[in-house]
């Protein structure tokens, strides 16, 4: 094989970071990785988002705690969608990464280990015609009702069928979510969560509970006026005043 054979081979990536120690140190990590040609860096979110939709790579590590934009919010407004691999210090986004459909997520500091293991898993997306973390973006960014969600149980990150779930709870910066296999939480606010929801099937009963209608046993009145929920699996939730005049037709 020629040498211009060997570049067209490689995969393109670009690199996102706002600390040029960072950046180095990932290029050179990936220095063992011949089939990658790293072709260029960026240090802000703007500069990421241009660089993204203009260079468009095959590949790109992106952080997330960036200056101008978070890279969520690239990965969210990117025209062109590359495979995205998470870099960051900060745990608690890793929930959010695999529901704009990253593929991995690097927690810094990571080592050559680490990163030979989530190259391993780009090689394989990049080789199947419709990888599953372009479904899931595609997915995170259409307008309609999501069917799923992406939620962490221990080290992993699992799907959840949003159709499972018999409610939402706010709880501080976290939803909780809970459905047949226990509760989970997810780093997302409970109003965004809301847009994305089916409203058929689910209701926004109380500022901190949305509840699927297929899982709600009966509305009932309790303490003279107030209003609940009471689901199937006996749990009891509270309705709102301005919730209850919109449901006063589902009560007897």
């Amino acid at each position: 094989m020629n040498d211009a054979a060997l570049v067209s081979a490689k995969i393109s990536a670009l690199i996102v970071d706002d600390e040029p120690i960072a950046r180095a140190g990932l290029r050179h990590l990936l220095a063992d990785a011949p089939w990658i040609q790293c072709i260029g860096e960026a240090a802000n979110g703007p500069a990421a988002l241009a660089a993204i939709d203009s260079q468009r790579p095959d590949l790109v590590f992106l952080d997330i705690q960036l200056p101008g934009l978070l890279g969520t919010d690239v990965m969210a407004r990117l025209q062109h969608r590359p495979v995205v691999v998470f870099t960051t210090a900060f745990a608690e986004h890793a929930v959010t990464a695999f529901e704009l459909g990253a593929l991995d997520y690097l927690l810094k500091p990571f080592g050559a280990e680490r990163l030979a293991a989530a190259l391993e898993r780009v090689r394989a997306a990049l080789g199947e015609p419709a990888p599953a973390a372009l479904e899931r973006f595609g997915e995170a960014m259409s307008p309609g009702p999501i069917s799923r969600l992406f939620v962490r149980n221990g080290r992993s990150i699992v799907p959840v069928a949003v159709a499972g779930v018999s409610r939402f709870e706010a709880i501080g910066d976290y939803v909780a979510v809970h459905a047949a296999g226990g509760m989970q939480l997810l780093h997302l606010s409970l109003n965004k969560l809301e847009a994305r929801l089916d409203p058929q099937r689910f209701v926004r009963i109380h500022r901190a509970h949305i509840v699927n209608l297929d899982q709600v046993k009966a509305f009932k009145r309790q303490d003279g006026s107030a209003l609940a929920a009471e689901l199937h699996d006996g749990t009891m939730l509270p309705v709102s005043r301005s919730k209850a005049q919109a449901l006063r037709h589902l009560v007897a």
